[in-house]
């Protein structure tokens, strides 16, 4: 079970651990350091024994004073001053055998020397924690030779380990100070980044995360709609449908792998119909909102630039949309030729009652034998229903709109048996808004359109020309990439998806889409035969 003292939020856990192991540290920094600082003491403390024994058995008068007999006389004096100045606990001269000639005590003048002396005799210095006289000490020994090289004495210089733990403890202070002051820094900064984690997690334990982080995982894994998520020059997140819809490859991806319409900071864009290689997308754009305690914060680090994307394929529908667009034509052709039937029905009846048949019957004659022919001519030249079918509601169409549309005479197109690179639904998708493009583009003071189709070993060829003036390359660039569009509708200009439509077909099957201005506007689509 979870214990009750330990924090359940993941900032919480963080920061007790960090509290942990900071005054771990801390305390295990400051016992080191008081350990060191014990060494270099009894260090030191050695040091300076040996050096001062060391500089009273090399003097000249120290040897002279000890074979002059007058020893304590002479050395005492100038020991009790050397150790005043050097704050040792004693100096003590004394005879080979032992005997002190000085000593901090002067009653233990003339008693035994309390410690080792063989390595002294022997004419080496030596140094070692000794019990005497004054206690426990850190003592040197260090043998007073004559001008011929003989040992005459030995001084003995040493330090009492009181005093040595009391130099110790004087040090405690500044090494609790330091240690104390490191903690306290430590933990205003921990309590800075603990402030930060709360923002951050939103105080959620780490089980909660996880949960968090699973569900969405799989959320993003199995939704219907591409999602990218964008920070700046980064791609933070990409599903697997939006690799699917974009075509983008494994692993990271990079902004360089997204399409050009997503390379750019728009958010707040709604609907917004864009055309790929091989689908149609629908793309909403929305800003990401920091939190009300962290937005300034996010602000500041340029976080305000990071979007969502979300991408809906639209590929379906728009060729649904497309062939009911087909059929709408074909509906309007029909109520419109109806609509003329009607008239020229009440033309030939009022033609008989006035009494003038036979100019009834040659006006009937010639309207039904000019609409027969261009069946006729359709049917024969056209082996696709469907073309035939959009070429006459087109023709109706544009009847209708007082444009004058001719179907040349080289439109010569088999039937789908015959090998067609398109099938009847593309080729009605292409010619379809090409002749809508040319309409709508044409000059309304001279409106007309030329439509021609036909089919040869090598390839399938679709041009319309209008009177329109045309669009220059860039343009027209444009048109095939995002469908851009020329039509005025109250503003300047708007998006469609016509000649985009068209140039995805075209892409899809190898093909070429151009346009030049030579006897109008001439947009032609080739598409290689297919083998």
């Amino acid at each position: 079970m979870r214990r009750a003292w330990w924090p359940r939020s993941l900032a919480g856990q963080a920061i007790a651990l960090q509290v942990l192991v900071i005054t771990i540290v801390v305390a295990t920094g400051s016992i080191l350091a008081l350990i060191d600082a014990r060494q270099d003491g009894d260090a030191a403390a050695r040091q300076q024994v040996v050096s001062i024994a060391t500089a009273l058995a090399d003097a000249p008068s120290t040897a002279a004073a000890i074979e002059s007999h007058r020893a304590t006389e002479i050395l005492q004096p100038v020991t009790e001053a050397v150790r005043t100045d050097t704050d040792i606990a004693f100096i003590t001269i004394m005879a080979p055998d032992g005997i002190r000639f000085t000593h901090t005590d002067p009653r233990q003048i003339g008693g035994p020397y309390i410690g080792t002396r063989e390595p002294a005799l022997r004419g080496e210095t030596y140094t070692e924690v000794y019990t005497g006289t004054l206690g426990p000490s850190v003592r040197a020994i260090v043998p007073v030779r004559n001008t011929r090289g003989q040992v005459v004495g030995m001084v003995a210089a040493g330090i009492t380990q009181q005093t040595l733990a009391q130099r110790w403890r004087d040090q405690v202070p500044a090494i609790a100070v330091v240690g104390l002051g490191a903690l306290a820094l430590s933990l205003v900064g921990v309590w800075a980044i603990r402030r930060r984690l709360l923002r951050q997690t939103h105080g959620l334990r780490p089980d909660e995360l996880r949960v968090m982080y699973e569900h969405h995982d799989a959320i993003l894994h199995s939704v219907s709609e591409g999602l990218i998520v964008l920070d700046r020059n980064r791609v933070v997140l990409a599903n697997d449908e939006a690799r699917r819809l974009l075509g983008l490859p494994p692993g990271e991806v990079k902004p360089e792998d997204l399409p050009d319409f997503l390379r750019s900071y728009e958010p707040g864009v709604r609907d917004e119909l864009h055309v790929t290689e091989d689908r149609v997308l629908v793309v909403n754009r929305s800003k990401v909102a920091g939190s009300a305690s962290g937005g300034q914060e996010r602000s500041d680090r340029g976080m305000s630039e990071s979007e969502v994307v979300t991408i809906r394929d639209r590929t379906e529908l728009q060729g649904a949309l497309g062939e009911l667009s087909s059929l709408q034509v074909l509906t309007d052709s029909l109520r419109a030729q109806a609509h003329e039937a009607a008239n020229k029905l009440h033309t030939v009846i009022t033609m008989v009652e006035m009494g003038r048949p036979e100019d009834a019957v040659t006006f009937a004659t010639a309207e039904l034998a000019l609409s027969q022919r261009l069946v006729d001519r359709l049917s024969d030249d056209v082996g696709e229903p469907a073309l035939v079918a959009l070429l006459l509601g087109k023709t109706a169409q544009a009847d209708e709109r007082g444009i004058a549309l001719t179907i040349t005479e080289d439109t010569h197109l088999p039937g789908a048996s015959e090998g067609l690179p398109l099938t009847p639904q593309e080729i009605v998708t292409v010619l379809g808004n090409l002749v809508d493009n040319a309409m709508d583009a044409c000059d309304r003071d001279d409106p007309w359109v030329e439509v021609t189709v036909s089919l040869d070993d090598d390839e399938l060829l679709m041009r319309v020309a209008d009177s329109g003036a045309g669009m220059d390359a860039d343009t027209f660039a444009r048109a095939m990439q995002r469908g851009y569009s020329t039509k005025s509708d109250g503003g300047t200009e708007h998006h469609g998806l016509g000649l985009a439509l068209v140039a995805q077909v075209v892409a899809r099957h190898g093909g070429k889409l151009t346009a030049d201005v030579t006897y109008g506007s001439v947009v032609t689509v080739t598409v290689p035969r297919a083998a």
